[in-house]
């Protein structure tokens, strides 16, 4: 009882991961998942690669778009897609999601237990720091003195795991404490006096080189390399002396990101296909709109990193922000101001939006395509991608601070971190896919209310796609197209695709496609020019229609069952079956022929079938 008086917040946090994996379990497939950039991208990816079994394979085609080159789908070498090799979908997705809870609190609690147990300033606590091994060090951190930092630094690493950002990328969002602490052990071993401190520095700059797979280059490791560069030339001025370790330690990260995403540098570096990467349009803005737009994303993070920090973690953070300086101003401890590392993570915040906002400056986007031009169309305005752990470490130190004046501050503090847990889980946001999944279900199993959203078995309906492609005799390989539908519900269920989503594929092939869809983006300027400017989403448009693709078990934005193609060029590409939840009114009229109509095994989709004349 006492142990679990003591080290209470790990308990409760154990006792949600449990419950969440037993609940998902009992659920299963009828889970809500995000949709955006999720069911429609990424999961669907990772079952193509599994569907063809080239997780592995060089100078192969995937089965989509036409056939892109299977290097532009996730490469092998990451956490994430391991859990696609080795489970289902769905169940890699399930276990992802905890995985990433696991590893944010394993990070959060080396990186803060360092920062405070390991720097403090009695004896004992300076011999663990410097002479010690990681496990010695970590056995020191479990004495009972050091309860209150473990059961903080636990509870925001719990709060950081359960951000409901870019769901594909949660691994490395909840690795970037993991990075930091790495890099500050490289860093205080090489200033050590420690006679091992070679070898013990070795052993952090080969586990550096292995960061990269829980991370992902264009995301993140771009910007962790930035800011490690800018970090050794600042330490470099203020110890007057360059830190070899960390020298050491961007040479290995570099590296590392070239080994475990060998295929995407190979694409970047040594491919000379023009891709729409270089013709999408990029939205501009003055000068004079550039402060809005700076404010708006500090507040509001940005898509993919949507970690409701302005509810209640930002009021706070700033509130602590002005007393913090306001002390220091009333003491007359300037100095003061400019060495807190709470105002450092305030200034990190304040730079990510900045860089966010001059992303959108034509001038600085063109100097950046210059210097770097692999990288033109690069978004770099993704330093964004950091700030929902800097908002989590400023949370860190105000509970930490607070836990150090008093019993009732300590009460207060871990209140804090419990009010921001319960607005992350409570608030509906893109990928809250435990939200989500509650809410429903309580909807139609408690209230008996019928919804129209698509859970995960609904949105990919297997059972009934394999009815189709057995009743058409649908041989592996056979290029199709999908019409009022997500493309990736073909691909997830082993259909070959000529249209898809991907943010990087061929011009070529995307002005070849865009004859097939002339026809209605003639009728629909809107559509037009969402395919021009942009264009990763390679799909059949309406002609009347904004929008006809809809996870949704009616189709209510139908206003126009017709469909404008050019069906002699669709069968130029080679395409022999058009799937569609639309009955299409002029079918035949387009050089289309009905192969048959599907429905069942609980499916909301009836499915129409079309082969092209």
């Amino acid at each position: 009882m006492k142990l679990l008086k003591s080290r209470f917040v790990i308990f409760a946090v154990l006792l949600f991961i449990l419950s969440v994996s037993v609940f998902y379990c009992a659920i299963g497939e009828n889970s809500y998942i995000g949709v955006h950039d999720n069911m429609d991208l990424f999961i669907a990816q990772f079952a193509m690669l599994r569907n063809t079994g080239t997780f592995f394979s060089h100078g192969v085609s995937a089965p989509f778009l036409g056939g892109v080159s299977r290097d532009v789908l996730p490469g092998e070498a990451s956490l994430y897609t391991v859990l696609y090799m080795i489970f289902s979908p769905f169940t890699a997705y399930i276990i992802g999601y905890v995985l990433k809870i696991v590893i944010a609190i394993f990070s959060c609690v080396l990186l803060f237990a360092d920062c405070t147990i390991l720097s403090g300033k009695k004896s004992d606590v300076k011999e663990c720091c410097v002479n010690a091994s990681f496990f010695e060090r970590a056995r020191f951190c479990l004495k009972e003195e050091y309860v209150p930092e473990l059961n903080l630094s636990v509870g925001v690493g719990f709060l950081y795991g359960v951000l409901n950002l870019f769901p594909a990328f949660g691994i490395s969002f909840a690795s970037i404490p993991l990075i930091i602490y790495l890099l500050r052990r490289v860093y205080l071993t090489d200033k050590s006096d420690d006679t091992k401190r070679i070898r013990k520095m070795a052993g952090y700059i080969v586990l550096i080189f292995c960061y990269p797979f829980l991370s992902y280059f264009s995301y993140f490791g771009f910007f962790i390399l930035g800011y490690l560069f800018i970090g050794i030339i600042w330490l470099w001025i203020r110890d007057k002396r360059p830190s070899i370790g960390l020298v050491a330690a961007l040479a290995a990260l570099s590296l590392g990101f070239v080994a475990f995403e060998y295929r995407l540098f190979g694409i970047m570096l040594f491919s000379d296909v023009t891709t729409i990467r270089d013709t999408m349009a990029q939205s501009y803005v003055t000068v004079a709109e550039l402060p809005a737009l700076i404010l708006d994303v500090f507040v509001n993070g940005m898509m993919h990193a949507e970690d409701c920090h302005k509810f209640f973690v930002m009021p706070v953070c700033l509130l602590y922000l002005v007393i913090l300086n306001a002390g220091y101003v009333y003491k007359k401890n300037f100095r003061g101001i400019f060495t807190d590392v709470y105002n450092l993570c305030a200034l990190i915040l304040l730079f990510n939006a900045v860089v966010y906002g001059i992303y959108f400056i034509r001038e600085v986007n063109d100097v950046f395509a210059v210097i770097v031009p692999p990288l033109k169309g690069f978004q770099f305005n993704r330093t964004v991608f950091f700030s929902p752990f800097i908002w989590c470490a400023m949370l860190f130190i105000i509970a930490y601070r607070m836990c150090k004046k008093g019993i009732l501050k300590s009460v207060l503090a871990y209140a804090v971190i419990a009010v921001s847990v319960v607005f992350v889980i409570l608030t509906p946001t893109r990928y809250n896919d435990l939200r989500n999944t509650l809410y429903h279900v309580v909807k139609e199993n408690v209230l008996r209310n019928k919804l129209d959203d698509l859970n995960y078995r609904d949105f990919y309906s297997e059972e009934l796609f394999a009815d189709v492609k057995r009743a058409i005799g649908y041989k592996e390989g056979e290029w199709s197209v999908a019409y009022g539908m997500h493309p990736a519900i073909l691909e997830y269920n082993g259909i070959a695709t000529l249209d898809g989503y991907l943010g990087f594929y061929p011009q070529s092939y995307k002005e070849e496609f865009r004859k097939v869809i002339a026809p209605a983006l003639s009728k629909n300027p809107g559509s037009a020019a969402y395919f021009d400017d942009w264009g990763a989403r390679c799909y059949l448009y309406s002609g009347t229609d904004a929008t006809i693709v809809m996870a949704t078990k009616s189709m209510y934005g139908v206003t126009d069952n017709n469909i404008y193609i050019d069906a002699g060029e669709l069968k130029k590409l080679g395409c022999k079956y058009l799937f569609s939840r639309i009955d299409i009114s002029n079918a035949h009229e387009e050089g289309l022929f009905q192969v048959g109509e599907y429905s069942g095994h609980g499916s909301p989709y009836n499915i129409y079938v079309y082969g092209l004349e």
